[in-house]
């Protein structure tokens, strides 16, 4: 067996004895963990300082940002005393130097969705920034360019939105009497 695969399995023989939930602090964030995933529970008004001490700690690459709509689950649990919103924006940061990574979840209520820009931290968070408000309507502070980049610009409404229509389009298809 080789030194590789016997590491292997003892880093999955430790991700299955590991607790469900550690709880800890990290950037002024909660941090949950579980199943081996590092889960910071970001305040809304403190994910822009939070992203920056994470950056500055070796998390310089953001793998990706989106948004959940928890439009049907409203009694959901957050964790960490946080309330649940509406929404809940999802930024996974990346320290390829350590292997590393760390999932923030920030609370974004449906009446004001509306967070900070990490833009001016990871410049690659512009596209991905520009899919959340064009699929979800959540609008950040201080972007540099916040049009649509999915949806035509005279489209009306969020698609990923739990309440968006649907719509339908009409199929007609001919008679089978032919079908032998």
């Amino acid at each position: 067996m080789s030194d590789d695969v016997a590491t292997d399995e003892a880093e999955d023989a430790a991700e299955e004895t590991e607790p469900e939930l550690v709880v800890e602090t990290r950037y002024g964030a909660v941090v949950t963990t579980s199943r081996g995933a590092t889960v910071l529970l970001v305040e809304r008004d403190q994910y822009l300082d939070v992203v920056r001490a994470a950056r500055d700690d070796g998390f310089v690459l953001c793998a990706d940002l989106t948004a959940v709509d928890y439009l049907e689950h409203p009694t959901r649990e957050v964790g960490a005393g946080l309330e649940p919103e509406r929404f809940e924006l999802v930024v996974n940061l990346f320290d390829p130097a350590a292997r590393r990574r760390i999932r923030l979840r920030i609370q974004v209520p449906g009446d004001d969705p509306t967070v900070p820009s990490i833009y001016s931290l990871f410049p690659g968070a512009d596209a991905p920034e520009r899919e959340v408000l064009d699929m979800f309507g959540i609008t950040f502070d201080g972007h540099p360019d916040p049009t649509r980049i999915l949806m035509p610009e005279d489209w009306s409404g969020h698609p990923l939105r739990k309440d968006f229509s649907q719509g339908r389009i009409p199929v007609q298809f001919k008679s089978a009497t032919n079908v032998r």
